[in-house]
């Protein structure tokens, strides 16, 4: 690989245009943080894409399918599934508690909210009848008060008003205009009994301390406070969304394969009936991750609560914000498809207007990886230069299969990973660790991560973003 880059600043990386680009594309790193050249190879080939007009990458940019993860794609006339992802509104939640963090309380409520919420690939929780759980992914979280039969733990324990709360606090208010017309028998099948189950991979639900607030206005205006315990939910659209995504990849390549960069970088016509169908069924999938997390919050805060005795116990969200998405939005005065994958919107309060934090702006919620602090930002008038857009996470430095070999599901190492069991309990100490697959684990340890702070360190110089509060883990529930 042969990619001309230019230092542009002390955190600006630039791929100058050159071969098929048709726009420079800028990365914001520092020179702390190992840039993958495959990551770069990617991010060069969407700049090659047509009517692209805005491609960059953040900090924890990393090899992605088609486009790395960690990117910020722009354009006018095309949607490109493999820009936002297979994991369709991956995204995070805050749950905020009265309670003074404290690591056995936080064992306590890690062990009950695995009760209710099952870890790992392939699992079923809250199901709903079929009419029902199209109303639902067609409405998003609005429409659960629509439900027709409202029977067993998770409507015992809905809070209409709170959930009339949580939806203000909410991208999009939780709620996309979706199509279900667009979506496969098949992704229904696998999305109709998932709700309320984290999945595999990346995600987890921690129990973590605040343990340092950098702005206290902000962080009392969001509920923070210095050694309060709080509950980060991270998870997505499941074998619901992954189903989707599949399907328009596949039919993106047959209308665009000869047009495309490359056989994993296909995309469709903006206005054609198939770029509208995959709008449809993506918005659908974004409401599925949307309602994902609104019902775990519900079976964790009633796990909280009867713990502790108190149904009144308040434990309001600060916010609920998506990581893989496409939406058409405003930008320089041109209306874009601006595809986020693995970014975080974080809007200014200049476009939090009729939201509940116009005054201050979005709140950015950042999860570091398993074992290491996770961070509350809040999006700044400078972060038009990214379309609005920041990091999403720390970003991986090495391959799953790298970081944790090959083991068999008897425990047989059949491949020594980089990391070793040893190293993985040193990451981990003093962490409750919770996990639904011991063989595949490490493919999730801190080591496997970029550093998070040196990631959010680049956003808050560059100005992007404000740092309002570092919380730490004290339990981890994983895939």
């Amino acid at each position: 690989m042969n990619i001309s880059l230019t230092q542009r600043g002390k955190y600006e990386l630039l791929i100058e245009k050159q071969d098929r680009m048709l726009i420079e594309a800028p990365i914001y790193t520092s020179d702390k943080i190992t840039l993958e050249p495959d990551s770069i190879e990617q991010l060069k080939n969407a700049a090659s894409l047509p009517s692209v007009v805005r491609a960059f990458g953040m900090p924890d940019i990393h090899v992605g399918y088609g486009v790395p993860i960690g990117s910020v794609v722009a354009t006018r006339d095309i949607v490109i599934p493999a820009a936002v992802g297979y994991d369709i509104n991956c995204g995070m939640r805050v749950i905020t508690t009265p309670m003074k963090a404290d690591a056995k309380e936080a064992i306590r409520i890690a062990e009950s909210i695995r009760r209710d919420i099952p870890l790992g690939e392939g699992k079923r929780n809250i199901s709903l009848p079929e009419n029902d759980f199209r109303m639902v992914v067609e409405g998003g979280v609005k429409a659960l008060r629509r439900v027709s039969r409202k029977e067993g733990r998770l409507w015992d324990a809905r809070d209409e008003r709170e959930e009339n709360e949580d939806i203000q606090k909410i991208e999009e208010f939780g709620s996309m205009e979706g199509d279900l017309t667009a979506v496969s028998q098949r992704a229904l099948e696998r999305g109709k009994s998932q709700l309320a189950t984290l999945g595999g991979g990346n995600h987890f639900i921690e129990i973590q301390e605040v343990q340092r607030v950098f702005d206290m206005k902000l962080a009392e205006r969001f509920g923070l406070y210095q050694g309060q315990m709080v509950v980060m939910i991270h998870t997505g659209s499941r074998g619901f969304g992954h189903e989707i995504a599949g399907d328009y990849m596949r039919k993106a390549k047959q209308v665009s394969l000869d047009r495309a960069p490359n056989k994993d970088l296909c995309f469709l016509d903006a206005g054609t009936k198939l770029a509208d169908e995959y709008i449809g069924a993506m918005r659908c999938a974004a409401n599925f991750g949307f309602l994902n997390r609104q019902i775990m919050a519900v079976l964790i805060r009633h796990d909280i609560r009867m713990l502790y005795g108190d149904h009144t116990m308040p434990l309001p969200i600060i916010y609920d914000v998506a990581h893989n998405i496409v939406k058409l939005e405003e930008h320089f005065g041109q209306r874009l498809w601006v595809h986020r994958k693995g970014a975080t919107r974080a809007f200014p309060k200049s476009r939090m207007a009729g939201t509940v934090y116009a005054d201050v702006g979005q709140p950015v919620l950042i999860p570091g990886s398993m074992g290491t602090a996770s961070y509350v930002l809040l999006g700044t008038e400078e972060s038009a230069k990214t379309l609005n857009s920041v990091n999403h996470g720390a970003g991986r430095t090495m391959s799953r299969t790298r970081a944790a070999g090959v083991v068999s599901r008897k425990g047989k190492v059949k491949k020594s990973g980089a990391i070793s069991d040893e190293e993985f309990r040193e990451a981990m100490h003093g962490i409750h660790l919770i996990c639904e697959d011991r063989f595949a684990i490490k493919e999730e340890a801190p080591q496997a991560y970029k550093d998070i702070d040196e990631v959010v360190h680049v956003v808050a110089e560059l100005g992007l973003a404000k740092i309002v509060a570092r919380m730490v883990p004290l339990a981890v529930l994983k895939g």
